[in-house]
């Protein structure tokens, strides 16, 4: 079945003239269900194809990450990249510096071994929830658990929007979307967040106006 569906989305890319296919959006029922693992179903060759598309197609759009559900492949398999910029004092209480793109197979995450968790909250929004922002506290820093796309082993501290970035695509493949976390008070279309929130370094303030 795996292969089966890997095949139609690589169809869908190649029919398209930038190599791209369409981000499925709240209600798709990819996005709710639990990934299958990646334990062999694809050869080589076939799992670099399918990374470039989710390359291609999260650059596209753009984001700073992209699960294969999101193209609407129940697969354990994600992609991240993150160029950092913008405001440098922004950025810096975020801790976002660039992420280069990797990929993600089978990943899990969990707290780092003998720390207490250090919950931060940001707005965040998601390419399957088009047109919103919301903020969702989550780990500061993590352990992260994968494999590469060569099969090599991945045990890694991450903090920071690196962190959240991993947790947010994590969250996909178990069938988990950021407003399932978030407060939903801070809620905001794209273009209030961008109108009223977005050069703050940190919530605060519209947690006071919007009372979350």
């Amino acid at each position: 079945m795996v292969r089966e569906q890997v095949a139609a989305v690589l169809a869908t890319a190649a029919a398209d003239p930038s190599g791209i296919v369409p981000i499925v959006q709240a209600g798709h029922p990819a996005l709710r269900m639990r990934a299958v693992p990646l334990t062999g179903q694809l050869d080589a060759a076939t799992l670099a194809e399918l990374v470039a598309v989710m390359r291609r197609t999260m650059h596209a759009a753009p984001g700073v990450g992209l699960a294969a559900p999101q193209i609407g492949l129940p697969i354990a398999l994600a992609v991240v990249a993150d160029p950092g910029g913008g405001d440098p004092e922004v950025e810096q209480i975020r801790e976002r510096p660039e992420l280069p793109f990797r990929v993600l197979v089978n990943p899990r995450y969990d707290l780092v071994p003998g720390e207490e968790p250090e919950p931060v909250a940001f707005y965040e929004g998601c390419l399957s929830v088009e047109g919103y922002q919301a903020v969702v506290p989550r780990l500061r820093r993590l352990r992260l658990v994968c494999t590469d796309e060569h099969g090599a082993a991945v045990d890694e501290v991450l903090q920071g929007w690196p962190a959240r970035i991993v947790q947010h695509e994590t969250d996909h493949l178990n069938g988990v979307l950021y407003l399932d976390r978030a407060l939903t008070r801070s809620l905001s279309t794209v273009e209030e967040y961008g109108g009223h929130w977005a050069s703050q370094p940190r919530p605060e303030e519209a947690a006071r106006v919007l009372g979350f």
